[in-house]
């Protein structure tokens, strides 16, 4: 027989879906209302995120003064909540619903080549209308990498949400480079989001908005280990929705220097952040893996 604890907790997770649910049948109006409420909330109280979202924009955006970068970090927060609402509707809501709330602009039809294409999806907070947008409103097979929840109720729904539309090939976080490579070369685009700090391991230190950070090589890698083309995917938080912008694919890239390919990413990502740059992902330590001998922007956390 289960624990007590453990029952408590399912319990939990399954009220807290059943309110998702819920919310998936509410005009979008009322869900964004919501989510201006609680991100205000979660910027009162969530002080370490909000902490390193401060230390991130200030590193990022030293122009700001104090009073300015306090104001784009609390947009964010509301921001990150919404989207994080949004998931109702994205992954319960009819298939209706869905389509009418996205739209495809750009050139999608780069999207139609059978050539091995990689999916450029920077981390910002509609990276999950971004998929969605694609498997709901584009008739072709993509690839997209999942990491396991450690919560299983959690990991179920966000497992199915993320599967709802086009069959997708979802390959595991662990799986290794050779079932990607083989999904890319077999035509499927690969949606891939390399934007973090992962950690020491397969790193190399490029600059990030003027600062060293360190950056996983994949995006360069992938294409080139495919023969392949890069084309950004950068997903929108609009009124209405989500606009996702299809760029064009790169050119001259990737290279055959992969350190300097992850350069060239960061510096274009740059490009795409100005654009709204309050609806990138700012609550991640993204200085976190610093060089040999080199302080951390967020020690005293």
């Amino acid at each position: 027989m289960p624990r007590p604890t453990a029952q408590r907790f399912s319990l939990t997770n399954q009220l807290g879906l059943g309110a998702m649910r819920l919310l998936s049948r509410w005009p979008l109006g009322w869900v964004r209302a919501l989510g201006w409420l609680g991100g205000w909330v979660l910027y009162a109280l969530a002080g370490r995120r909000r902490r390193i979202a401060e230390i991130n924009w200030a590193l990022c955006f030293p122009e700001d003064a104090p009073a300015a970068r306090r104001r784009a970090v609390r947009r964010h927060f509301v921001l990150f909540f919404q989207a994080w609402l949004d998931r109702s509707w994205l992954w319960e809501a009819s298939p209706e619903t869905v389509r009418r709330r996205l739209r495809l602009v750009g050139d999608p039809s780069v999207l139609a080549s059978s050539e091995p294409t990689v999916l450029f999806a920077p981390h910002f907070v509609g990276m999950d209308a971004g998929w969605i947008a694609l498997t709901a409103l584009v008739d072709r097979k993509f690839c997209g990498i999942y990491a396991r929840q450690q919560n299983p109720d959690i990991d179920r729904w966000m497992a199915r949400g993320r599967q709802r539309f086009g069959e997708p090939h979802i390959v595991a976080k662990n799986a290794g480079l050779k079932a990607m490579v083989s999904a890319l070369r077999a035509g499927e685009p690969l949606y891939l989001l390399p934007d973090m700090d992962y950690g020491p391991r397969d790193s190399v230190f490029v600059p990030f908005f003027g600062q060293t950070a360190a950056t996983i090589p994949s995006l360069s890698r992938f294409a080139r280990m495919a023969r392949g083309r890069v084309v950004p995917v950068v997903a929108r938080m609009t009124r209405d929705g989500y606009e996702v912008t299809v760029h064009a694919p790169w050119e001259h890239f990737p290279t055959d220097d992969f350190v300097a390919d992850t350069a060239e990413m960061n510096r274009r990502l740059e490009g795409f952040i100005r654009l709204h740059p309050e609806q990138y992902y700012w609550v991640h330590k993204r200085f976190k893996t610093r060089p040999p001998g080199s302080p951390s922007p967020y020690s005293s956390d």
